[in-house]
């Protein structure tokens, strides 16, 4: 026997489907609003998840990455009164079962309900061996999603394109990938496309034969063949000039190749990995990227969240690299003073997990003997930034011109700063120090919770 919810603001959807899930022998349980959903995903597994749009606290969107990040997610039928092209497309990217408009004949949604359950059902009886995730550090939802991403791939041999922004992962994604797959006995191949010269990009892909050009004093065996049985990682596989986007089309395509001055065609079955930190599909809207090369290497995609968006995961971080710090030069470990986490919260780390690292090292070197690491360790820059922020906030800005303009109208970043700080107080003045309860209605977990606070400057109420 499964478990549906049904989250809709309208009662009598809810009871109709409800009496639908329990003649088809199933349990139900319903809620009107994003919170009481919220509630009912706490409480044990939900199978299949009816989800209206628009509710009473929100768009139910809003709650997709939190249903995903779930440890056994249930399967999404959006059903709502209001089609819209944008939301329809959101929710699919989102990974939900089916999108059905109000009102939808009852053999339509039981025919839906069906099929999600018996998919459910057939994917909870294959065994899923357990990740070996050993380097990736962090339980934001979004670092849970990529996660699950993962899992999904690493069960296949499909290509794999894992984009993100500069520090973010993607070479290590690309090696837990590998570790957990079929492919995990052979060798993990790199190619740096960044690095890669015209001139001899075809020769160090593919090889090359004795005297095919100066210089050519031997045999020499490409990454391509060395990938053999194993996995070929294209990093920044944006850079590929267009020519030899062209040769290795083929290389996927056929998965032979020539080596330079060979007469002789090799082959190679290598599981493909790529990663870029551009977006590929403007590039080839404007003919910077071959369209057939995207298709073939974006068989699966993995998207890695930038850090400013895994606001629970940057102290995580910074502790787990300052442990392993102290671990490799055989020193107590070091404690981090409030001074320093509260930098470090503020701070919108464009470099990404990359700079984080870099940082909380500069500061263990400047901390030396000490046991406890402060925020006059930080590296001045960092320190600037973070204070130039808190003073921007402190004083708003003169307006422009063109801003009087606008009624006095703040900028977007504005507006949402002020809005979040007001949601924060009046979240406090509701439900004061009950920790769980701010949690359940704002969504957010303990540690973002107190990320945010202190964003704001906002303390929990006296006990």
């Amino acid at each position: 026997m499964a478990t549906v919810l049904i989250l809709d603001d309208d009662i009598q959807v809810r009871e109709t489907l409800e009496s639908l899930v329990r003649r088809m022998g199933h349990e139900a349980c319903h809620a009107a609003t994003l919170a009481q959903g919220r509630t009912c995903l706490g409480r044990g597994e939900v199978d299949v998840m009816f989800l209206d749009v628009r509710l009473p606290d929100g768009s139910g969107l809003d709650i997709l990455s939190e249903v995903r990040a779930l440890p056994c997610p249930p399967e999404v039928i959006i059903l709502t009164g209001q089609g819209d092209p944008d939301g329809a497309e959101l929710a699919i990217q989102s990974g939900v079962w089916d999108y059905l408009i109000k009102p939808s004949p009852l053999k339509q949604i039981r025919l839906t309900l069906h099929r999600a359950l018996a998919y459910r059902a057939e994917k909870r009886a294959k065994a899923v061996p357990e990740l070996d995730l050993s380097g990736l550090v962090g339980e934001s939802p979004l670092v849970r999603e990529s996660c699950a991403c993962v899992a999904q791939a690493s069960r296949t041999d499909a290509s794999v394109l894992i984009t993100g922004e500069t520090g973010t992962g993607k070479e290590l994604l690309a090696r837990i990938l590998h570790r957990n797959s079929l492919r995990a006995a052979g060798q993990f191949i790199v190619v740096d496309c960044a690095s890669l010269t015209e001139t001899l990009i075809e020769s160090i892909l593919f090889g090359h034969a004795k005297g095919a050009f100066t210089g050519a004093e031997r045999d020499r065996v490409g990454l391509v063949e060395l990938a053999h049985k194993g996995t070929l990682f294209l990093d920044e596989i944006g850079e590929l000039p267009l020519a030899a986007q062209r040769v290795f089309l083929r290389v996927l395509q056929e998965r032979t190749f020539r080596p330079v001055g060979s007469p002789v065609e090799h082959t190679s079955d290598f599981r493909l990995i790529c990663a870029t930190n551009r977006n590929l599909e403007a590039m080839v809207a404007r003919g910077a990227f071959r369209q057939d090369l995207y298709y073939r290497i974006n068989t699966v995609h993995v998207t890695l969240p930038p850090l400013r968006h895994r606001g629970e995961d940057v102290l995580i971080l910074a502790e787990y690299h300052l442990e392993r710090l102290c671990r490799q030069r055989n020193l107590p470990l070091k404690t981090m003073d409030q001074s320093f986490v509260d930098m470090l919260l503020r701070y919108d780390w464009p470099g990404n997990v990359r700079e984080l690292f870099n940082t909380v090292e500069q500061a263990f070197v400047l901390a030396g003997g000490e046991s406890v690491v402060y925020a006059r360790h930080l590296p001045a820059a960092v320190r600037i930034r973070v204070t130039r922020s808190r003073i921007q906030e402190r004083q708003p800005s003169e307006p422009t011109a063109s801003a009087r303009e606008n009624v006095g109208l703040p900028t977007l970043k504005d507006w949402k700063r002020r809005a979040e700080r007001e949601y924060l107080a009046r979240l406090l003045e509701v439900h004061g120090r009950d920790i769980g309860r701010l949690q359940a209605v704002s969504g957010l977990s303990r540690s973002h919770l107190y990320a945010v606070l202190k964003k704001h400057d906002l303390d929990l109420p006296p006990a």
